[in-house]
């Protein structure tokens, strides 16, 4: 199952950063471009692992403004980079399952497969830091009984998400459903589209 795959990856993704646990640490992806759908996954949730501590930090009230401006200019960066990056597994999907026979009724999903799989990546780091507020050292009961509750809820929707992405690529290899890629066409990056750029 995809899915299994996905959170396996995210995970090692995951450990992998907080080995050195800093924003600028050069990924080591393991996976080789031959290997292209774990590669993708393994960079795709590095960024994400990224991005989260970025936003951690640009919320110190404290922080410089300067500072929070480079940040914050960082964080569209990635996330340019993380759209980028979900639009590659699609077209990833869209080849694997571009002879796939397509019923008469076939429909399209809502979303499709590589932003499901985004979720889950955003959701493994979820579960992986609300673990650390479990684990937390001189946290109080209470504390840990509300990030307790909040882990279990993570782990359901990380079940539930993990069987709805199985699903809708069985339906697409199926013909049952079929997918797209939509380019996002981010305006506010793109230096012809933003009037706030293209004015100066």
């Amino acid at each position: 199952m995809i899915s299994a795959v996905c959170n396996k990856i995210f995970e090692q993704s995951i450990h992998d950063y907080h080995r050195i646990d800093h924003i600028d640490t050069p990924i080591a992806n393991p996976y080789p471009s031959s290997s292209l759908l774990e590669h993708l996954l393994y960079h795709k949730n590095w960024i994400d692992t990224v991005q989260w501590h970025l936003e951690d930090i640009v919320r110190n009230p404290s922080i410089d403004p300067v500072d929070g401006l480079g940040l914050k200019r960082r964080i569209d960066a990635s996330n340019q980079e993380r759209t980028d990056m979900v639009e590659y597994i699609d077209s990833y999907f869209l080849d694997q399952y571009k002879n796939a026979p397509l019923n008469p009724d076939a429909a399209i999903n809502t979303e499709s497969p590589a932003w499901a799989i985004d979720r889950l990546s955003i959701l493994a780091l979820k579960i992986y830091h609300m673990q650390a507020e479990v684990n937390r050292a001189g946290a109080t009961a209470e504390h840990i009984k509300a990030c307790t509750d909040k882990l279990t809820i993570l782990l359901e929707q990380r079940k539930d998400l993990s069987t709805a992405i199985d699903e809708l690529l069985n339906d697409i290899a199926g013909g049952r459903k079929f997918m797209k890629v939509y380019r996002q066409m981010k305006m506010y990056n793109d230096p012809e589209l933003n009037p706030v750029l293209y004015k100066q």
